[in-house]
């Protein structure tokens, strides 16, 4: 049997508005596009519970949607439901699978890569990924996965017919995060999502359900993702596209939203505006979303992680929008509590680019090829930089930049190297702040060209690729024309010569100084 997994119900009369008829409210979540129906009853008495299964079964069948029975065989075989979906603790799939007529369905809870591996082994039809989010709909027995860890239960799947939705808190307003981010490093995506209290507990479920599934559906349909189909870029349409860019900044101005360390703001600010963009350095989570409306990018830096909240409603509204995220996770290794907190924002918003030094990439990646030290990395840095640039970006699905003496960019597909800059900017306080500080510009003048394009299937509009490299030439670049002035002494009079440069950048000279090659990765180096 064929299932089109993509709008799961999950039923919970404990959640329908009141006065809503159980029936009427299934009648019209149909009508609006659920693919499947799952029903739960935890606390129905076996007469209950086969009630309510027939009645759902004749609708089902008018639909010709798929019916499960959560846990309950008999019941599935009373009403000879299309299959049934266990948890790790209830009946085994094999001998769920003697006692059903053959070709019924099992699903199988999973939250783990084993879980998932021994569905396959058990020979499950699907697994429900989760919980993706926190929810009441249901008292979980594991943790809270998030949408990042979804991606390597997928990649268990590779090679195999199981079909996989995600479930926990799923709703319109992170569906398209959890579809975005849960895609493996393989390119292995979801087959659909499980939806419990957005459509069971709402006044209109039909409403509901096709705003979820149109959702769905959009993101399904063949285009760009990240680290999945890129542009062809050469050295020369990248430096094209970034000269374009600071064009773009200083005819329009764009405000930069910067939730930053209170070691740089001041220079953040100065050197935003040095290239033509407007700064504002708000934390107060009252703004978030009034700033949302207007910016034409945000950066998160958390060198002095005090605004949590203010960065994660930040993020999500940022998302909303289509705006820029630019995430600038300073000394994520320093301690478990930088960690966590890096862990809960990017879990809860979609970065647009994630810029970081060797140490603190590393800790992004669990990697332990690189140390840090503070905000600081030690050592040699990667073995191969473009490798695994390039796969962060692919697990973490946004572009990646890591700076350092040579700077690597990449969207999971390409991979660009940058060798301007100078010394000196790694002898001032907050050259890799100043960096975040100016991709998140040219990050805006990436948005801006693209505002009015169609994205409803994107979390960001504009070629954040180029963005990311634009940043970063425009910072280096100018370091390496402040290093060589005559009223450069040391490390105390190369900052403001260096905001000067900023200021004094054109794109003829990013065009003539940038230093950009395009590196070929091998597929076998994934």
């Amino acid at each position: 049997m064929k299932i089109d997994y993509s709008l799961y119900l999950v039923t919970g009369r404990e959640l329908l508005p009141e006065g809503k008829v159980y029936s009427d409210f299934l009648r019209e979540a149909l009508e609006g596009g659920v693919t499947v129906v799952q029903v739960r009853e935890k606390k129905a008495d076996t007469a209950e519970f086969l009630h309510i299964a027939n009645e759902i079964k004749s609708l089902c069948k008018d639909h010709g949607v798929p019916l499960i029975i959560n846990d309950r065989i008999d019941i599935a075989l009373a009403v000879d439901a299309d299959g049934v979906h266990l948890g790790q603790i209830d009946m085994p799939v094999h001998v769920a699978r003697s006692l059903l007529p053959p070709g019924k369905i099992i699903g199988v809870s999973c939250n783990n890569v084993d879980h998932v591996k021994k569905a396959v082994e058990d020979g499950a039809d699907y697994v429900g990924i989760g919980a993706v989010w926190a929810t009441n709909t249901k008292q979980l027995t594991s943790p809270v996965l998030g949408v990042r860890a979804v991606g390597p239960l997928l990649a268990a799947l590779d090679g195999t017919s199981l079909k996989a939705v995600a479930i926990g808190g799923i709703k319109s307003s992170n569906i398209l995060r959890t579809l975005h981010g849960s895609v493996s490093t393989t390119g292995h995506r979801l087959d659909g999502v499980a939806v419990v209290s957005e459509i069971v507990a709402s006044p209109e479920p039909s409403k509901s359900a096709r705003k979820l599934r149109e959702a769905y559906r959009s993101w399904s349909n063949p285009t760009r993702q990240l680290g999945e189909a890129s542009p062809s870029y050469t050295t020369d349409t990248i430096k094209d596209g970034v000269v374009n860019l600071l064009r773009v900044i200083k005819e329009t101005k764009p405000l930069i939203h910067q939730i930053t360390n209170i070691v740089v703001a001041n220079q953040s600010a100065n050197a935003t505006l040095a290239l033509g963009a407007s700064p504002i350095m708000a934390s107060a989570l009252e703004e978030m979303y009034d700033l949302s409306c207007v910016l034409g990018a945000l950066l998160v830096n958390f060198g002095t992680v005090t605004d949590k909240e203010s960065m994660l409603a930040a993020g999500r509204f940022a998302n909303d929008a289509k705006k820029p995220v630019v995430f600038d996770p300073v000394g994520v290794g320093a301690t478990e509590f930088r960690r966590k907190i890096a862990a809960e924002l990017l879990n809860t918003w979609q970065a647009s680019v994630i810029k970081g030094n060797a140490g603190e990439l590393a800790a992004l990646a669990n990697s332990e090829e690189v140390q840090a030290k503070g905000v600081d990395s030690i050592g040699v840095g990667f073995a191969n930089p473009a490798t695994f640039v390039r796969d962060l970006a692919r697990k973490e699905r946004c572009v990646v930049a890591l700076t350092g003496p040579i700077d690597w960019v990449s969207d999971g597909t390409t991979v660009v190297k940058l060798t301007n800059g100078h010394r000196l900017l790694g002898d001032i306080t907050g050259s890799g702040c100043l960096v975040g500080t100016c991709v998140a510009a040219f990050c805006a003048g990436a948005w801006e060209l693209a505002k009015n394009e169609d994205g409803e299937t994107k979390l960001v509009r504009g070629d954040m690729l180029i963005g990311a490299v634009g940043g970063i030439l425009a910072l280096t670049i100018a370091g390496e024309r402040a290093a060589v002035r005559s009223d450069v002494q040391g490390s105390g009079t190369f900052l403001p010569a260096l905001i000067d440069e900023l200021y004094n950048l054109t794109p003829e000279r990013m065009q003539q100084y940038g230093q950009v090659e395009v590196v070929t990765v091998h597929a076998t180096e994934i």
